[in-house]
């Protein structure tokens, strides 16, 4: 008599919802004490974290185009530039007659500045449609080139070397500057009222960009980064999609920068330069090509780095105050992230989020082999 042959068994969904359960208070809690951050820390990690948001706002928008898309872009730093101008620009009053300022409310800069960013993008989105790979990472390096040109050149919109200064945010009658407002006995000011700010933009910007991979959008630009010309055969327009993914990046990118410009309190041109382009290529690598929760985590690893190598310089080996003798915080930070690539490269190609989803609920199959 043959042996039945049977399937393997499926995975125990009612057996994972406790897990996920317990998953979703971890994040309650989490977010919780994000909350709660403002009343215990002191200014410099409040603005610490606030880099970190913005910088993992404008890291979702690059993973949206290299890692969901397959697009390579090195001129990120461009259209974060054009949001914190941008937002300068339209929210400046140009009362002192040297610089030039629309007098616009703050809030409605914001909105124009990420739209503007989106314009920018959509500008160079008919390029950005037609190249690829290598070939589009070159294009995008002039943007860097011109940007950085007009942004040391035109004055009258940028300060010039000197940069020009923020004008604070208001929103609701709030204004988000160092002005004290007293909350439970804690003094609020500039940083502990962008925080919240900054959580509020964050969430939406996640929330929002998961909400595209995970829907037809998301298979389509998969598709386009698997295998383009198989997704132009299944009717995928490849052209407008690329284009289109282009100007939504190029948006997040306009966000995080006003998000800087309103943290720095000053907008300086030499920040803005490639540097900072290479800097987002190392987030979305660390933290997982094509991940949201990735994209966050590496912004928070490659952002935090040198402010707590900064803060510790003189309890750290080899690490020493600019102009000391020793390494200062800043290039031991890209000594360190840079080795971070390599690690990942090698030993964890789906960067920290797949090594997030290797500690995730075992299904029962699994539990019984382990």
């Amino acid at each position: 008599m043959s042996e039945s042959v049977t399937a393997p068994p499926a995975p125990d969904r009612p057996a994972l919802r406790p897990a996920r359960r317990r998953a979703g208070y971890a994040a309650a809690a989490g977010g919780l004490v994000l909350l709660a951050l403002p009343f215990y820390l002191d200014r410099f990690w409040l603005q610490a974290g606030l880099l970190a948001m913005a910088a993992a706002i404008g890291a979702i928008g690059l993973t949206l185009l290299t890692g969901a898309t397959g697009q390579l872009s090195l001129g990120h730093a461009f259209f974060l530039a054009v949001g914190a101008y941008g937002y300068c620009v339209l929210a400046g009053d140009g009362s002192n007659g040297e610089l030039t300022g629309l007098g616009l409310p703050s809030w409605l800069a914001v909105v124009l500045a990420v739209l503007l960013a989106g314009a920018a993008g959509g500008a160079f989105s008919p390029i950005a449609g037609r190249l690829s790979g290598a070939y589009l990472g070159i294009a995008t390096l002039g943007l860097i080139f011109v940007g950085q040109h007009v942004l040391f050149n035109a004055h009258d919109l940028t300060g010039g070397y000197n940069g020009r200064a923020v004008p604070p945010l208001s929103l609701f009658g709030l204004v988000f500057d160092d002005t004290e407002t007293v909350v439970a006995a804690v003094p609020f000011q500039a940083m502990e009222k962008l925080w919240y700010v900054g959580l509020v933009l964050l969430a939406g910007c996640a929330f929002f960009a998961r909400g595209v991979l995970r829907g037809r959008p998301g298979r389509a630009m998969n598709a386009i980064r698997d295998h383009r010309t198989a997704a132009g055969v299944m009717g995928v327009p490849v052209a407008r999609h690329r284009a289109a993914v282009f100007v939504l990046s190029s948006m997040y990118a306009g966000l995080a920068g006003v998000l800087l410009a309103l943290v720095f309190q000053q907008t300086v041109p030499e920040y803005f330069g490639l540097v900072l382009s290479l800097e987002y290529l190392a987030m979305i690598v660390i933290g997982g090509l094509g991940s949201v929760a990735g994209a966050v985590a590496g912004a928070a690893f490659v952002t935090l780095l040198p402010q707590i190598l900064t803060r510790y310089s003189e309890a750290l080996p080899l690490v020493s105050a600019p102009g000391t003798g020793g390494i200062a915080p800043g290039e031991m930070s890209r000594y360190l992230y840079g080795a971070a690539i390599v690690a990942v490269v090698l030993f964890l190609p789906g960067g920290l989020a797949r090594l997030a989803a290797r500690r995730g609920p075992l299904t029962k199959a699994e539990a019984e082999r382990s």
